[in-house]
């Protein structure tokens, strides 16, 4: 699995409830035809990304069909989930 491209968008809190910063990302993945998660339209993750006193950390992700945005019922293996983390801690100002 590799991350090819993202969007990134920085959520707004209008009531000020949640400490820190949120991003949603939609990041575009590179899967392999061999891979359980392949599809011919694209796979995505939604990640929901929070930076707080906590430190930074995944809140939230899913997998996603592209085009359909049909979510898929796969978690990630702890390794791509630090791919994950790591991609989106170096990518929250892109």
């Amino acid at each position: 699995m590799n991350i090819t491209g993202h969007t990134v968008e920085k959520l707004v809190d209008p009531f000020g409830l949640l400490s820190g910063d949120r991003y949603e990302f939609f990041l575009e993945l590179d899967v392999e035809e061999e891979d359980e998660l392949y599809s011919d339209k694209g796979i995505g993750i939604r990640v929901l990304f929070v930076v707080d006193d906590n430190g930074p950390r995944i809140s939230n992700y899913h997998l996603y069909e592209r085009g359909s945005e049909k979510v898929l019922d796969f978690e990630l293996e702890e390794d791509e989930e630090l791919l994950v983390f790591n991609y989106c801690k170096e990518n929250i100002n892109s």
